[in-house]
C-alpha cells in the first residue's frame, strides 16, 4: 500500500522466474510469512525464507543489477533508497508464546528474551547498512495480546492478553531507543521509528474517531472472535469489512492498513525523527527501499524504480 500511496504497481517477488532483465529496475519482493528476527522462530512452518537468506538475496540482487547499469549506479540506486523493516512479532507469537514451556520461555525470562531479540534486530539493521541503505523505516510489532488470534486463545471476556501485551510493552519502546542509540553510533538518521503498536492501540482504544466498530474480532475466521484458523472460503465473513480493525486472526483490515501508511507518510507523533513525505521532500529521493515483515513478523525486501512516483521518486525497496 505504500507503493500504491505514492502510484506505482506492484511487486514481482524476488524468486519469480518472470523477474528478469530490466523488470529487475522496478523492483523485487523478497517477502516471507512467518519468519523472526531468530532464526529458529516459525520452524513449524515449510519453506519459509528466513532473515539471513533474504539478505543474501537482496545482496544477489544487487549483483545482478550491477550486471544491467554498472556498479557505481546500483551503489547509488541502493543508497538513495528507502527501506521499511518490520519485525519481531513472530518470535513472541510463534516461538516464545508458541506452546507452554518452549525452549526459548526456559532458557530466558520475558526481559532477557526481549533484550536478546533487540540486539539480534540492530544486527539485521546493521547488515542493511553494510548492503547500502541509508534510508530505513523501522518497525517492530503491533500489540500482540489485542489480535484476535490471541485473544481466541488467551482471553476471558475479549480483552488483549495480558502476557502477549506485557512482552509488545517491553519491546517496542527498546526497540525505538536502539534505533536512535544507532542512529547517534552512525552520526546521521539513517533508521526511521515507525510506532505501529500505538498506532494500532489508538485504532483499538478510539475505534469510532478513525471509523471503526469492531476492535477484537477479525471480519473474515472463524471460532470465538473469528480467530481461529485461516481466512477461507468456508470461514465467517463479516458484512462491512470498513468496520473492523482486523482482517483475520492476525493482520489488520484494508482500512487500518490505509491508515497506517497514511502516519507512515504524513504523521508526527508515532514517526520518529520524520515522516517518510518528509524524507522524500528533504532529500529529493530517487529510489525508495521497503523491508516489511508485517506487524507481526513476516519479512520482506523489495525494490522498485519508476518515474511516476514523484517527479524526482523512482524506486521502492522492502525487505
Amino acid at each position: 500500500m505504500c507503493r500504491e500511496h505514492i502510484g506505482v504497481d506492484p511487486l514481482l517477488p524476488y524468486l519469480d522466474p518472470n523477474l528478469t532483465g530490466k523488470k529487475l529496475l522496478n523492483g523485487a519482493n523478497f517477502a516471507s510469512a512467518g519468519i523472526g528476527i531468530l532464526n529458529d522462530t516459525g520452524i513449524q512452518f515449510v519453506n519459509i525464507i528466513r532473515m539471513p537468506y533474504q539478505l543474501a538475496l537482496f545482496e544477489r540482487y544487487q549483483e545482478r543489477v550491477a550486471a544491467l547499469i554498472g556498479t557505481e549506479k546500483t551503489k547509488k540506486l541502493v543508497n538513495e533508497a528507502i527501506v521499511l523493516i518490520t519485525c519481531g512479532g513472530n518470535d513472541f507469537v510463534n516461538n516464545y508464546y508458541l506452546v507452554p514451556n518452549s525452549f526459548r520461555s526456559l532458557q530466558y525470562n520475558l526481559p532477557d528474551y526481549v533484550r536478546l531479540l533487540v540486539t539480534e534486530y540492530q544486527k539485521i539493521l546493521m547488515r542493511l547498512y553494510e548492503l547500502g541503505a541509508r534510508k530505513v523505516l523501522v518497525t517492530a510489532t503491533g500489540p500482540l495480546g489485542c489480535a484476535p488470534s490471541i485473544i481466541a486463545l488467551r482471553s476471558q471476556k475479549g480483552e488483549c492478553a495480558k502476557e502477549l501485551q506485557q512482552a509488545a510493552n517491553l519491546f517496542n519502546p527498546q526497540v525505538t531507543t536502539m534505533i536512535s542509540l544507532l542512529n547517534k553510533k552512525l552520526g546521521k538518521d539513517i533508521f526511521i521509528s515507525v510506532e505501529a503498536h500505538h498506532i494500532y492501540l489508538d485504532f483499538i482504544n478510539k475505534p469510532k474517531t478513525f471509523g471503526f466498530e469492531v476492535v477484537n474480532k477479525a471480519c473474515c475466521g472463524q471460532g470465538p472472535y473469528n480467530g481461529l484458523g485461516l481466512c477461507t472460503a468456508f470461514s465467517n465473513l463479516c458484512p462491512n469489512r470498513n468496520a473492523y480493525v482486523y482482517w483475520d486472526g492476525y493482520h489488520p483490515s484494508e482500512r487500518a492498513s490505509r491508515l497506517i501508511v497514511q502516519e507512515i507518510f504524513n504523521g508526527s507523533k508515532y514517526v520518529n525523527p520524520m515522516n517518510l513525505s518528509t524524507l522524500i521532500a528533504m532529500d529529493s529521493i530517487k529510489d525508495i527501499i521497503l523491508t516489511s515483515n508485517g506487524l507481526t513478523g513476516v519479512g520482506s525486501l523489495r525494490l522498485t524504480t519508476n518515474n511516476k512516483i514523484i517527479e524526482r521518486t523512482k524506486g521502492f525497496i522492502e525487505s
